[in-house]
């Protein structure tokens, strides 16, 4: 299950808004314009159910979501949708794997504490014995020139 975010876990001054997740989902989203950079050299990795429920992460994910791994198992991976990411981006990776093809593309995700961060992200639908039984997302540093890009892009595609 997925709750909405409390005042109490934000750093800084923040805006508020309702997302509307999938499988209607609604969520209260309180965020700040505060990013965490980045670091060299981790990679976040991820494995979920076929709707997006993870079920695995590695302690990249915990560090830069800020989130705990109890929090973090067994929710939906849109816990970290941010506000300012259009939804088409999200349509594409969702048509993209439901094809059974990899996806490539730059998230803008948001933390525990209503920050955020960019990462470069790759998901691979996992099959087995030609069944979808999830996928596994991999996020590494992006470069800041595509980050940029995507700054000026994305508030064009709502």
């Amino acid at each position: 299950m997925i709750s909405d975010m409390k005042p109490e876990d934000i750093v800084g001054v923040y805006k508020e808004v309702t997302l509307s997740l999938y499988k209607s989902i609604e969520r209260k989203i309180l965020y700040t314009e505060i990013e965490t950079p980045y670091p060299d050299g981790k990679l976040i990795v991820s494995t979920t159910t076929p709707d997006g429920v993870i079920t695995h992460i590695n302690q990249s994910f915990i560090e830069m979501s800020g989130f705990s791994e109890e929090e973090l198992i067994g929710a939906p991976h849109s816990i970290l949708r941010h506000p300012d990411m259009p939804p088409a981006a999200f349509q594409d990776l969702w048509n993209t794997v439901g094809k059974g093809e990899k996806w490539q593309g730059f998230v803008k995700n948001l933390r525990k504490d209503g920050g955020y961060y960019w990462v470069k992200a790759t998901v691979i639908p996992n099959v087995r014995k030609g069944k979808l039984v999830g996928y596994t997302s991999v996020r590494r540093k992006p470069s800041r020139t595509k980050v940029d890009e995507c700054i000026k892009l994305y508030p064009t595609l709502f």
